[in-house]
């Protein structure tokens, strides 16, 4: 704010007290000490205001700074995601597909050749046997 010095305030001392004289001076003091309690009151006042909005400010930037890290995050996230379904579902439907045509060749496969009756190896040989004769 305004500096003043020992010597300038003992030489406005002096001033007032040549002004005012010396009945009037010490009401004149008390005035000017009340006047610059209120000046420097609202000084402090509005610096604190001014400090406030500041760090308003200041937690508003932070706050925003924030939810851009969050979003970049996010965005991150939902691709790292993306990367991980894309091969799921191409095996998925691999699968499937996989799944349809093996069903399909089943049914194929058995309307070309009807199952035949497992016979016993033991009887096979039997039946080798007797159809050679024994030798």
């Amino acid at each position: 704010m305004i500096e003043i010095s020992f010597g300038k305030l003992v030489l406005l001392a002096l001033i007032a007290l040549i002004v005012l004289g010396p009945e009037k001076l010490p009401g004149a003091a008390r005035t000017a000490g009340a006047l610059l309690r209120r000046v420097r009151s609202g000084w402090d006042s509005v610096r604190a205001e001014v400090e406030r909005e500041l760090e308003v400010e200041e937690i508003r930037r932070a706050a925003r700074e924030a939810a851009a890290r969050a979003e970049a995050a996010q965005d991150e996230f939902k691709e790292s995601l993306q990367q991980v379904r894309e091969p799921m579902k191409e095996a998925a439907e691999a699968l499937k597909s996989a799944g349809a045509s093996a069903a399909a060749a089943g049914e194929v496969q058995s309307e070309a050749q009807p199952s035949l009756p497992l016979a016993d190896p033991l009887a096979t040989g039997d039946a080798e046997e007797s159809t050679h004769g024994g030798h």
